[in-house]
């Protein structure tokens, strides 16, 4: 049900036709042009956005934590996606019927707003949806960059592609394609490998994630195969995780812009080849910028010279690091990171 949504516009590639969309409004008298699925997609989504408010458009990038999103948030305000953090979940021991219980309780919430914008639900199925009792757990990523084996990724995100929409949800924040290059770094295991190439040929798991797209399927364009068996893929965390300065967690890659691209922007182009449908933002820095705030780096590089098409997704609190003390004048920090490029900010509080 998310493809009514702005979001829609991910999924389909449909040429603007302005004389045809003048005649297809006219048509459809007091129907809705945006909730007709056999109108052109931009056109869609034109409508959608032209009827928002703009505190509608503002709830539409706000993804809120599962335990602290209400009811009015999804009812009324119109939030646009809710998530799950580690070890959240409906109850102890949940069943995947529990999550899909969740999740479409939320749905409904959400379709009862005034627009009817569904939800995107978001999860760290990041090895498998380790997340849930039950699911099937793969290896991490470091494990799976000994295997060097592409085909196996794949089928690994095809697997949990399965699981993950079982429960309703339909977004996982995966794949982690951080080059590791101190093995100080306490996230190391997330890395698949401290060797860009193999951490790129290894980037086929977004395929096996949002399903195999066309042949003529447009460079950088986000893409999703089935909404029910596919969900869409986040590549992270962009740009340079795996290079800070001693392996500090969270802290600064110092390195020459000829070397970030040659190391750890290097697997990026591989996902969105692929239609990577989302990519978040790093908690660290690149030579002293967060990278939450950084314009030349998520709007420059990944949006304009990596010709990146989908949504760039905040990390948890990743917004809220960007003033001190933390949290602190949180108005100027969302302003400063939506103006760098930022289009949905992770909410948990």
């Amino acid at each position: 049900v998310f493809l009514a949504s702005p979001i829609y516009l991910l999924f389909s590639h449909s040429p603007l036709d302005s004389p045809l969309l003048v005649r297809m409004a006219a048509a459809q008298g007091e129907r809705p042009l945006y909730k007709d699925a056999s109108a052109p997609v931009e056109a869609r989504v034109r409508d959608l956005l032209g009827r928002m408010t703009l505190r509608e458009k503002a709830a539409q990038m706000a993804q809120i934590e599962r335990t602290v999103v209400s009811p009015r948030a999804l009812a009324e305000l119109a939030a646009g996606s809710v998530l799950n953090a580690g070890g959240s979940a409906p109850r102890d021991r949940a069943s995947p019927a529990d999550w899909a219980r969740m999740v479409d309780d939320m749905q409904r919430l959400a379709l009862s707003s005034r627009l009817a914008v569904p939800i995107l639900y978001g999860t760290d199925a990041v090895h498998g949806h380790n997340n849930v009792f039950g699911a099937t757990v793969f290896p991490h990523n470091v494990g799976l960059g000994a295997s060097r084996d592409a085909e196996l990724v794949r089928k690994i995100g095809e697997a949990t592609a399965l699981e993950v929409r079982a429960t309703g949800i339909h977004w996982a924040f995966a794949p982690c394609v951080a080059v590791c290059r101190d093995p100080r770094w306490g996230r190391c295991y997330e890395s698949y490998s401290e060797d860009p190439e193999i951490v790129r040929s290894l980037t086929m798991i977004v395929t096996g994630l949002q399903g195999q797209p066309p042949a003529d399927h447009p460079h950088g364009y986000p893409f999703l195969a089935s909404v029910r068996d596919n969900v869409l893929a986040c590549a992270k965390h962009f740009v340079g995780d795996g290079g800070t300065y001693k392996g500090i967690n969270e802290g600064n890659a110092i390195c020459s812009p000829d070397d970030l691209e040659r190391i750890h922007t290097k697997p990026y182009p591989d996902c969105i080849a692929q239609g990577v449908a989302t990519v978040m933002a790093s908690y660290s820095q690149w030579n002293g910028e967060p990278l939450h705030a950084s314009r030349h780096l998520l709007t420059d590089v990944l949006k304009g010279k990596l010709g990146f098409e989908g949504f760039v997704v905040s990390d948890w609190e990743g917004i809220d690091r960007l003033c001190e003390p933390r949290g602190s004048d949180y108005r100027y920090c969302v302003a400063q990171s939506v103006n760098a490029g930022m289009d949905m900010v992770l909410v948990i509080k």
